[in-house]
């Protein structure tokens, strides 16, 4: 059976605690899985900061953009039934798209945040889908698709679920996912929870100021009024504050961009079908969410950053193809997603790893920070 070594879990054991005794920890999941099976599952301290509720291994917490993981596989898999590919235009599926300049929009481009829709003239209201759907036909983009890549925050949800409704006839990206990933694998996350899930969940809390030099940028463009990075992170309008996440309506609504809630567990064990080529992903989608497409200055976030279709990749040299920095661990195959506040999720097809945690006191910073890559770095530590 497959096993991490006793020296590396005891490593990754040693920095899960540290996170509560010397960062803030207040309830946190950690699931690393190794050849298709969950070889460590760590999970300690409180799911509400009353400390009355305690944090199990069968906690749920909302995940945020780490949503984006699941969500953009739902969609490669929509897309490849169809037999559609990525250099397709949008309109082919979705005809009012086409309006205010997006004819020569791809699939591609919006998987890979290259679509130029990370902003909405129109203040949308979020929890009223049709409404933003309309908002993104009458859009037109920032810049001509293809020539800028910036992290389409929460736009990016409701492009990929209208293609999947258009593609499928699903009722939502969330049902979809559901039926050909979320039961077949009983996996514990839901993209639109059900009610009767609704008392598992913990509540999150939002992070003090960054002081990581590295977020200076990003915080600095997310506080200017009328930057991109501001007015992506508030397009559409609504749940713009961590606590309108503690509330049944944002879980049940079904954001794909952000709305996803789930325990480690079941994000860990997802992430080891796609790293172990289990038949339920055909192989040509994990190709396509393994294969970087983009990687820039992102223009919301505010550092370099690299994509494949819908996927977070680590940014590497382009001389050297040297990683830039490890979030997904050292392989240059690894890909995954983070949310915000420090949870993070990835599949390492090199190595058959698959990592997930998820916590309820958030950080501050445009990618997590020492909780998770601390434990990152334990788990490759052998």
């Amino acid at each position: 059976m497959a096993a991490l070594s006793n020296p590396v879990q005891a490593a990754v054991t040693r920095c899960f605690e540290q996170n509560f005794r010397e960062r803030g920890e207040l309830g946190a999941s950690l699931s690393v899985w190794k050849d298709g099976v969950e070889v460590l599952s760590l999970a300690h301290g409180h799911a509400n900061r009353e400390r009355t509720k305690p944090w199990t291994a069968d906690t749920l917490v909302p995940v945020w953009s780490a949503t984006k993981g699941p969500a953009a596989i739902a969609c490669l898999m929509a897309l490849h039934e169809a037999a559609l590919p990525l250099d397709c235009p949008v309109a082919e599926v979705w005809p009012e798209f086409v309006t205010a300049g997006k004819a020569d929009i791809t699939f591609g481009h919006v998987l890979s945040h290259r679509a130029g829709l990370c902003v909405l003239d129109e203040r949308a209201p979020m929890i009223n889908y049709d409404a933003v759907v309309t908002a993104i036909e009458r859009q037109a983009p920032l810049w001509p698709p293809g020539a800028r890549q910036a992290y389409h925050a929460r736009t990016f949800g409701f492009l990929i679920d209208e293609i999947v409704r258009r593609i499928i006839g699903a009722e939502s990206l969330g049902e979809y996912f559901r039926e050909i990933i979320g039961a077949p694998l009983t996996l514990d996350f839901w993209i639109g929870l059900p009610p009767e899930q609704r008392d598992r969940v913990a509540s999150i809390y939002p992070g003090k100021v960054s002081i990581d030099t590295r977020d200076q940028a990003f915080l600095k463009a997310f506080n200017t009024s009328g930057s991109v990075t501001q007015r992506a992170f508030a397009s559409p309008v609504g749940f713009g504050a961590v606590a309108d996440l503690n509330k049944p309506e944002a879980w049940s609504a079904g954001f794909a961009s952000m709305g996803g809630v789930g325990t480690a567990s079941a994000l860990g064990r997802f992430y080891s079908a796609l790293a172990c080529g289990e038949s339920i992903v055909p192989p040509a989608v994990v190709a396509l969410a393994q294969e970087a497409l983009s990687q820039a200055d992102d223009a919301v976030l505010c550092l370099n950053t690299a994509f494949s279709a819908g996927l977070m990749k680590d940014p590497v040299d382009t001389e050297t193809g040297a990683k830039l920095r490890t979030l997904l661990g050292p392989s240059p195959q690894a890909f995954g997603h983070p949310g915000a506040g420090g949870s993070l999720a990835f599949a390492d097809p090199e190595h058959k790893i698959a990592f997930a945690y998820v916590m309820n006191q958030m950080e501050v910073g445009v990618l997590p920070g020492e909780k998770a890559l601390g434990l990152v770095e334990a788990v490759y530590s052998a």
